[in-house]
């Protein structure tokens, strides 16, 4: 079996937290969503190379992070979390059903309904994880399921029920719900570049070719694909 770059500790970019030989930062657009986005990150997750939340960080500017560490004084993170103006979702299993929301991408002078009133707060971490920080800011906002999806694409880590997927993932799934299809897409090809370089670096070359056949990398950008290709 090839060998991991990661796993044999090479030097990692800062951005992305991968080899240089296969960093995918500025690769892509930077992604503007039509909703407030936050996140909860669990400091196991901080310097994971996988981690989709620090993905969704450095591809939407306007996300903003907050670290979350065990028995540590969450009262100056829950003051900071809700915006005024804005109703906060927080994304977990247990939510109730994903609600029906209009967009109002062509209609901006309306901040009270739509999109542009919504504040999203995504749980990254794994799943024991994301249970114990849902406990931590219980009663901060309304909490929300995802709509029924397909198979995660995330083929770095496993997930342990049928319906779970990554933070990434999670994030695309409610920008279309909401009808933000250009950043949906958008951030799916950052997700997907993501996945497939961090299939390369860890060796599993074969792994990375079958993630292509069925992503939309190939057919939007191809040039990007040679480069990290190699």
């Amino acid at each position: 079996m090839p060998r991991s770059v990661v796993l044999a500790g090479a030097a990692r970019c800062p951005g992305c937290r991968l080899p240089p030989r296969w960093c995918v930062c500025h690769s892509l657009p930077p992604v503007k969503a039509s909703v407030d986005i936050d996140l909860l990150i669990h400091r196991h997750e901080r310097f994971k190379p996988s981690s989709t939340g620090m993905l969704i960080a450095r591809a939407v500017p306007q996300a903003v992070c907050h670290d979350y560490e065990r028995d540590a004084d969450l009262d100056a993170c829950r003051s900071r979390i809700p915006r005024a103006g804005r109703e906060l979702w927080i994304l977990h299993p247990r939510g109730e059903p994903f609600p029906t929301i209009e967009s109002t991408t062509d209609s901006p002078a309306d901040p009270a309904a739509g999109p542009r009133s919504l504040q999203v707060l995504l749980l990254d971490g794994n799943w024991r994880q994301a249970g114990e920080m849902l406990r931590a800011i219980e009663g901060l906002g309304r909490c929300v399921r995802l709509p029924e999806a397909g198979p995660s694409r995330y083929w770095l880590r496993s997930q342990h029920e049928a319906g779970h997927v990554s933070t990434a993932e999670a994030l695309i799934a409610v920008l279309r719900g909401v009808g933000d299809g250009p950043a949906a897409d958008g951030l799916q090809l950052h997700f997907e570049l993501h996945v497939y370089a961090t299939l390369l670096s860890r060796g599993r070359r074969q792994a990375a070719e079958d993630y292509l056949s069925d992503s939309p990398l190939i057919a939007t950008i191809p040039h990007v694909v040679a480069r990290v290709r190699g």
